[in-house]
């Protein structure tokens, strides 16, 4: 059984939508478009012309990067349309379920609750790290449970979930549940990714972004990975020209070698301030705990949070509250070096104000 098998029956029935056709080299008078280049454009490929209903050439060069097949691949605009795309394509509303971790990425209760979806939380505790433990997980999901996502390395934690928790939750869950695996922020992390099991379960699906370690968040460009039939389905789900023809063209531009090399740099630098920003930060008086991240941030225990906020907020400097079960937290985003030195003058400023 296809874990294709488990979306909604009008889903697996759909085709996709029938765009005109593309053909290079030939005048085209079938998709009405304008005929004349505005002035304004600056792009390779004309804006009066459609973009590629699917843009085959930048679809390779992430699967290239991620470790997939092109088929087994779908261009999404950032991962939050991944998700939405998921939760609308296997969740029947007012029947089916979504499990997740808690705390987690919010995004995923968001969709679910856009389409009438139940959502069922594993909590994790703070004292034990955040672990995702898979007997818990798995006892969220019944029948009704169509899709997991487990955000590794999870936002706002900044934890990573062991591999072999998200296989035993693979095996487990076989044919019942699509496992979805956010790894929005893999590349902080010295994990590998789990794209390489694809080969061992036919009910996983990976997304990946852009937005993060690769610095193109303003062009909202990421992937949905999984099984070939359910890569389908999703095509059939996403708006034809999802993806807009300067996103394409700069994202090309992005997967040349010497910009990947020049993210790998800048990766290798964030890691490291992140380590320098933490071990100052546990110097701190406030500071009560912080959690080992594999992201690009980190969340920190404080007292007073509301105050801490309140202070850097009028000081021109924005970090992020979530408020419970996380109300005595903040996540701080590592930023450049620059902006990190503002944020620890700024963080001894108020510990002078509040000894």
């Amino acid at each position: 059984m296809s874990i294709a098998d488990r979306a909604r029956p009008e889903i697996r029935r759909l085709a996709p939508y029938q765009a005109a056709i593309q053909v290079e080299d030939t005048v085209r008078l079938n998709a009405n478009e304008s005929p004349w280049t505005s002035g304004a454009d600056t792009c390779r490929r004309p804006l009066n012309r459609y973009p590629e209903i699917r843009p085959a050439r930048l679809r390779q060069a992430l699967a290239n990067r991620f470790g997939c097949h092109s088929e087994q691949l779908l261009v999404t605009r950032g991962t939050s349309e991944a998700i939405d795309l998921l939760i609308r394509a296997f969740c029947r509303d007012g029947r089916d379920t979504v499990v997740t971790t808690a705390p987690t990425f919010s995004m995923y209760r968001h969709y679910a609750a856009i389409q009438g979806a139940g959502v069922r939380e594993a909590l994790t505790d703070r004292d034990d790290g955040f672990s995702v433990r898979a007997d818990d997980v798995v006892a969220q999901c019944d029948d009704d449970t169509r899709l997991v996502f487990l955000c590794s390395p999870n936002n706002p934690t900044g934890t990573s979930i062991d591999r072999d928790t998200i296989r035993t939750i693979l095996e487990r869950l076989g044919g019942l549940a699509a496992v979805v695996v956010d790894e929005a922020y893999i590349e902080f992390s010295s994990r590998p990714s789990t794209v390489d099991l694809l080969a061992e379960f036919d009910n996983l699906v990976v997304l990946r972004t852009l937005s993060k370690a690769l610095a193109f968040a303003g062009a909202r460009c990421g992937a949905v990975i999984g099984p070939r039939d359910v890569i389908d389905m999703l095509d059939a789900v996403q708006a034809p020209y999802a993806v807009a023809t300067p996103v394409v063209e700069c994202v090309e531009r992005a997967m040349a070698g010497k910009w990947l090399d020049e993210a790998t740099r800048h990766i290798r630098d964030l890691v490291d301030e992140r380590k320098r920003v933490g071990e100052t930060l546990m110097a701190l008086p406030f500071v009560e705990r912080q959690w080992n991240s594999d992201a690009n941030f980190i969340l920190v225990q404080v007292r007073d949070a509301k105050s801490l906020m309140d202070y850097t907020q009028n000081n021109r400097l924005l970090l992020r509250y979530f408020g419970p079960p996380l109300d005595d937290c903040v996540r701080i985003t590592i930023g450049s070096n620059d902006e990190n030195d503002s944020l620890l003058r700024m963080l001894q400023a108020f510990r002078k104000q509040h000894d």
